[in-house]
């Protein structure tokens, strides 16, 4: 090799010549002996031999860390997982209403909940999940926005979602806020879509459309695709309200009216009580035209009849003035808003209940302002108004009966609900007064044990008449609590505020606070005690499906 050729750099077979030894070589006579068949290249971490351990034969490969080992069994697992008695099995009867199987699967984990049934409406591909999600919420909407419990909006929401066989889906409501999930596996990622509720709205009529749709939806036996169901949401959206304005106006110094006569008006004072209500209704609805919070439209509304009242009072006519105010104060008593928010309260839905009961307190604050207002300024100008008349009612049983007959129909329509619901709520009211004034005035019992047994019987026969005809209980039970609102209670512990008498005042309202839970109580109360004895499954069977979550 001359010198030229031995300063040329050395090629890539040169490198890797076999004869080329390495500093980091095993030295001859130490090496270990390879046997037949080992490959050449080996780890540190390699298992040295006879210890591997032997896989069995057909060996799964290697999949998801969510997938159960190929060892697993249910009968070789731990019973750390399982109580001592087993999972309880929850079996639905087939004809209960839907609310009830909803409701009873949602109460239960997503991996305890029965298999859905045989969907009815599959599309090519399966269903498409934005479109039943965005369904599914759009149908909540309306729902919340027409005052229905959180309960029952997330079992309608579950219904539907379930009827196109999305099985996996968690609904979640708030007072403001819509939103589901679904999640097809454990290892795929999960879909949610929200929706938030600008407006709301009362039309029992758009309600009980929209309950039919959810249970031709959840029936087998009727086949109702995707764009038929977006076909016929819309038109309910697009209904009239089945009672003009004016019907409205109407029905609302109607319903002052008799509420008048309830604590002990006569003509007068009923046809005082109702121009009070239209007028106030009227000033309402055009503070409403200019975009004006609901705040200040009560304040509004609620003037007209106190000052009608302290117009008697200042002219010295001989008429009971106080129940003119008190009429009008029937007619803006947010009861539909209390119900819904201790409703919401007693079935766990506490943000949503506080939400509504907070609502219900800026209403009754701003009733309680525009009544002020005007007692106060007729206290100043000498009105003789006595808050001691509210213990001076005359029992007149036939006539208040007809009386409070006649403000469940009127708050009925002031409500929007079907003609045919009508007389139903009517005679549901009658009885509710019938055992108020029963146990209150003949049998001397407490006004607020009185107020929750009347209450709990509307909540109980609501509930019938909802099962009869499947569909929801409020507009069976808003209206017939009409004539047990605390509308004198309320007025006499404002009128005692305004004449400086704030300890009786305070007294008077706390009253009137009472009352009003009652009322709402004694609804829900009666309303579960009638699902109490529906046959959801057999009591063994019921423990899977508990509300509480604990214990």
């Amino acid at each position: 090799m001359t010198e030229a050729e031995d300063r040329k750099p050395r090629s890539d077979e040169a490198r890797y010549d076999p004869e080329t030894t390495s500093e980091f070589a095993v030295p001859e006579g130490l090496d270990v002996p390879r046997t037949v068949g080992e490959p050449e290249t080996t780890s540190e971490f390699t298992v040295p031999e006879g210890l591997q351990t032997p896989e069995p034969p057909g060996a799964e490969p290697e999949g998801s860390a969510f997938s159960p080992p190929s060892t697993y069994g249910a009968r070789d697992s731990l019973t750390a997982f399982t109580p001592a008695t087993g999972v309880p099995l929850v079996s639905l009867v087939k004809d209960a209403p839907w609310q009830d199987r909803m409701r009873t699967m949602l109460r239960m984990p997503v991996a305890e909940r029965p298999a859905p049934e045989q969907v009815q409406r599959e599309e090519e591909g399966g269903p498409a999940v934005p479109r039943v999600l965005d369904l599914t919420l759009r149908i909540g909407e309306l729902l919340l926005a027409g005052g229905e419990g959180a309960e029952d909006v997330e079992a309608a929401m579950f219904a539907v979602c379930r009827s196109y066989g999305l099985d996996r889906c968690e609904p979640n409501v708030t007072f403001t806020l819509l939103s589901i999930s679904h999640q097809p596996s454990l290892v795929e990622d999960p879909v949610t879509a929200a929706r938030t509720v600008r407006r709301r709205g009362t039309d029992y009529t758009r309600l009980a459309a929209v309950f039919r749709l959810v249970d031709d939806l959840t029936d087998p036996e009727t086949h109702v695709s995707l764009e038929e169901a977006y076909r016929r949401l819309a038109e309910i959206r697009r209904n009239r309200h089945p009672y003009p304005g004016w019907a409205l106006t109407l029905a609302g110094g109607l319903l002052a009216g008799a509420a008048s006569v309830l604590v002990g008006g006569d003509l007068i004072v009923f046809v005082a009580a109702a121009l009070g209500a239209m007028l106030g209704d009227r000033l309402a609805w055009l503070c409403a035209g200019r975009g004006l919070p609901e705040f200040y439209q009560f304040t509004i509304a609620a003037m007209p009849p106190a000052a009608i009242g302290v117009a008697f009072a200042l002219a010295h006519v001989d008429v009971k003035a106080s129940a003119v105010v008190t009429g009008g104060l029937f007619a803006l008593l947010p009861g539909r808003a209390l119900v819904a928010g201790v409703q919401d309260g007693l079935t766990g839905f506490y943000i949503t209940a506080a939400a509504r009961l907070l609502e219900v307190l800026y209403f009754f604050v701003g009733i309680v302002a525009g009544v002020l207002v005007v007692l106060y300024f007729g206290v100043k100008l000498g009105g003789t108004l006595n808050p001691d008349a509210a213990l001076i009612i005359n029992e007149r049983p036939l006539i208040q009966i007809a009386a409070s007959m006649l403000l469940s129909l009127t708050f009925a329509v002031l409500l929007q609900q079907e003609r045919s619901t009508v007389l139903w709520v009517t005679l549901n009211g009658g009885v509710a007064w019938t055992v108020y004034g029963a146990m209150h005035y003949v049998a001397n019992i407490s006004p607020v044990a009185s107020t929750a047994v009347a209450a709990g019987l509307v909540g109980l026969f609501g509930q019938l008449l909802s099962r009869y005809r499947f569909a929801s209980a409020l507009p069976y039970t808003t209206a017939a609590i009409g004539p047990l609102l605390p509308g004198s209670v309320t007025y006499f512990g404002l009128l005692s505020m305004a004449q400086n008498q704030v300890d009786k005042g305070l007294v008077s309202l706390a009253n009137a606070a009472s009352l009003a839970m009652a009322i709402a109580i004694g609804v829900n109360l009666g309303s579960e005690i009638f699902r109490l004895f529906l046959r959801v499954g057999s009591a063994g069977k019921r423990r899977a499906a508990k509300r509480t979550r604990g214990f």
